[in-house]
């Protein structure tokens, strides 16, 4: 095949023209270092080696450019760069090397983003399960980072501090009240945890 044309395009990619037509498109930079120019031939395995070289630069610079915002699960990761920027192959296998490189962590991330909800979002604990879980954060692990939080415990004193804070007036307005219960539930508090400390404030 002859490479007549090379065109960039949006996102850091060059547009190929194999014999006249349309080919892939691959990262700008690896055509640059491949010196390729129109006229140059191109073997199957050429190209192959070079869309597949394109595909696995791309999927660890979308990572590394994802880590720097802030950390994410290995699933999460995955997932974003095999939506955005490369294949599901190519994506696994970025997050499988930050993972031994130790850039990627499940059980800190676990940790971390199980802190951030619990302490600054105010979430029940079963909120937090199902927030891990949609990370990929496997069940073991997730109860294993959630153990140090006493499930009452937190639950009462979390319970409280959104009641102080977003429902002041529910002891005197109804419907203040009925809609502090529908978003203490949808945070993850039980009924039976909501009414507990509901009508413990209302009879001190």
């Amino acid at each position: 095949m002859e490479l007549t044309a090379a065109e960039p395009r949006r996102k850091h990619l060059t547009q190929l023209y194999l014999d006249g037509e349309p080919g892939p498109k691959i990262d700008t930079e690896m055509f640059l270092l491949s010196r390729l120019k129109p006229g140059d031939e191109l073997g199957e395995e050429e190209l192959r080696a070079l869309v597949e070289e394109s595909d696995a630069r791309r999927a660890r610079e979308k990572a590394l450019y994802l880590l720097e915002h802030r950390s994410h699960s290995k699933r999460e990761l995955t997932e974003k760069v095999a939506r955005t920027a490369a294949s599901r192959e190519a994506a696994q296998a970025a997050a499988d090397r930050l993972e031994e490189l130790g850039l990627l962590n499940d059980r800190a991330f676990a940790e971390s983003y199980a802190r951030e909800l619990i302490q600054r979002k105010r979430y029940g604990l079963r909120r937090v399960r199902q927030e891990l879980a949609r990370k990929g954060i496997p069940r073991d692990m997730a109860e294993e980072v959630l153990a140090p939080y006493g499930e009452e415990d937190s639950a009462g004193e979390n319970i409280r501090l959104v009641l102080s804070k977003r429902y002041a007036l529910w002891r005197e307005d109804e419907k203040v009240r009925r809609r502090a219960v529908a978003a203490l539930q949808r945070l993850g508090y039980s009924y039976e945890q909501v009414r507990e400390v509901m009508g413990g404030l209302d009879t001190e």
